[in-house]
């Protein structure tokens, strides 16, 4: 979504409505529209995918500097993938999320079906009231960076486990507002589209930004 949003920052690339680009995660649909002089993206996800976690939950919880109990024991902890794998961990109070501090080197022992994906604990309250779901992001230590300030790809697996896991009975289309960023100076917003219509289809709206450039050599 950045990158189309560069490229169209610069004119690389004309203006259209639509895009089909592809990634490693297959070819995805893009929509883009101007609002407000504000360059809004749409991007589909793939078909989700869901794998159960198996590990020590003690051990997770302590990977992330949280007790075990404040993990949300009413839903599952699964591995997602939408695009990438990540694993969604329910927590049941927004406070623990300040107190959080990953120890991304001892994900892959941990997450031992999953040794490279990364951590997306997350919970059903907010701290603002435009957002109805409040998250972190975990990198993998394969990943060269430790936490995303916002993230659509595990944004979207996140509401594909929603359709999946707490809401399974809705088979309609709906939109849910996920904020994350704050614990580290950031104050960002990923819409997720659920269509549980007929089978969970996903995708992630946001606004794009310019944050700063950088050079980089080969």
């Amino acid at each position: 979504m950045a990158t189309i949003a560069a490229l169209l920052d610069h004119n690389i690339i004309p203006l259209k409505e639509s895009y089909l680009i592809e990634t490693l995660a297959g070819v995805l649909n893009v929509n883009v529209s101007i609002e407000k002089g504000q360059t809004k993206i749409r991007m589909e996800h793939t078909k989700p995918q869901f794998v159960a976690f198996e590990g020590s939950i003690d051990e997770l919880a302590k990977s992330i500097n949280i007790p075990t109990s404040i993990i949300d024991n009413r839903y599952p902890i699964m591995y997602g993938n939408t695009g990438q794998w990540t694993l969604c961990l329910p927590i049941s109070e927004i406070h623990v999320f300040k107190q959080m501090k990953p120890m991304t080197e001892s994900f892959p022992k941990i997450l031992k079906e999953m040794p490279k994906a990364s951590v997306h604990p997350f919970c059903f309250s907010a701290l603002n009231i435009d957002a109805d779901l409040h998250a972190r992001h975990f990198s993998s230590p394969y990943a060269g960076t430790i936490e995303d300030p916002v993230t659509g790809t595990s944004t979207g697996v996140m509401g594909a486990y929603i359709a999946k896991f707490v809401k399974p009975n809705i088979e309609e289309k709906y939109d849910l507002v996920v904020e994350q960023g704050q614990e580290i100076g950031k104050d960002e917003r990923v819409t997720v589209h659920i269509d549980a219509e007929l089978d969970i289809s996903i995708a992630i709206s946001g606004i794009a930004v310019f944050v700063k450039k950088n050079n980089i050599f080969i």
